[in-house]
């Protein structure tokens, strides 16, 4: 599998914490200072999760200089999608690949890894040769806006990938772990509305709908800056592969103390470690690939760079990636 494209979209609005600040008891110090978020993007009106997704995956596409007709399999890793049936096949027919295959995969912020991780295996075992991997999310449709402890913590936005068949000397996908446990899944969630309505006498029925999100901030902290070094660290050594020699750290961008915590825990400098958190906050599945574009696009990522990554969130759910970005062929 080799990594030949990237593209990310984003919101129009932009949303910085003094404008926060108008709506709960907030400001910009107590924000930056416990998180390094700066600013987000909230969808607006005229903008869709569909939309932005359509969009980070047509750049993918043009990069790798493929023609919309020979990808075969489309994978939207969300967990807020625009149609809860799924809608990867809307992303399909926007972008006019009617020879793929596509379906939604939900892992909440570990998302795109976990489909990153499964969209290979489909090219490594001959099935297929081109595959479109998008996270997307639009979390700010559920959160509580009342909440500063919460709140001020996601945005919205799009990335995506495109990935190639190659021969295994080639493989971009040096290696992975994923990881999940459920019973600390209620340090982060977004559990359905527990609203019964009659239905005819004697049998009720539920109606649709979902809380707000929920989270223990201390709890999700404390998991990811013990697991997330944990996993990349059985990753390295299972590949034989030091952290000095890492061309770049790619963290999901949720909190800019983990990712600090986590280089520190390898040495390695600030310089390697891509973060853009101050710009876009917590966009969940969003956020590697939005990062990947954003470090492509801007020279920073080489072809033959190595990088590690780490998705880690609600489930909960975690895992690791050691990628080799090739782009274009």
């Amino acid at each position: 599998m080799a990594l030949v494209g990237s593209g990310s979209a984003t919101p129009n609005q932009s949303l910085n914490n003094d404008q926060l600040g108008q709506r709960v008891d907030t400001n910009d110090d107590w924000i930056r200072t416990r998180t390094g978020i700066r600013s987000r993007r909230v969808i607006g009106p005229n903008e869709t999760l569909t939309g932005l997704s359509h969009s980070a995956g047509l750049s993918a596409m043009s990069m790798a200089g493929w023609e919309p007709e020979s990808v075969e399999l489309i994978l939207l890793a969300t967990s807020t999608p625009d149609d809860l049936f799924g809608s990867a096949p809307q992303i399909q027919a926007k972008l006019g690949a009617f020879n793929a295959a596509s379906f939604d995969l939900t892992a909440a912020c570990s998302g795109f890894l976990f489909a990153l991780v499964t969209a290979a295996q489909f090219l490594r075992n001959g099935s297929m040769k081109r595959a479109l991997v998008i996270g997307a999310d639009q979390l700010t449709r559920w959160v509580d806006w009342d909440d500063r402890r919460s709140c001020v913590l996601f945005g919205d936005g799009a990335g995506a990938v495109a990935l190639e068949a190659t021969s295994s000397e080639k493989d971009g996908l040096l290696g992975f772990k994923l990881k999940s446990d459920g019973s600390r899944g209620d340090c982060l969630n977004l559990p359905q509305v527990q609203d019964y309505l009659p239905l005819v006498p004697g049998t009720s029925h539920q109606r649709g709908g979902f809380s707000p999100i929920q989270m223990n901030g201390k709890e999700v902290y404390k998991f990811a800056v013990r697991e997330v070094p944990e996993i990349l660290e059985e990753l390295l050594q299972v590949n034989e592969i030091l952290p000095e020699n890492l061309d770049w750290l790619l963290l999901h961008q949720a909190n800019q103390r983990i990712l600090d915590a986590v280089a520190d825990r390898f040495a390695i400098p600030q310089h390697k470690v891509l973060s853009n958190l101050a710009m876009y906050g917590n966009t969940s599945a969003a956020t590697i690939p939005l990062m990947l574009a954003e470090a492509v696009n801007d020279g920073r990522v080489k072809s033959g760079d190595l990088i590690a990554s780490s998705g880690f969130g609600a489930g909960l759910s975690w895992g690791a990636a050691l990628m080799r970005w090739q782009g274009p062929i």
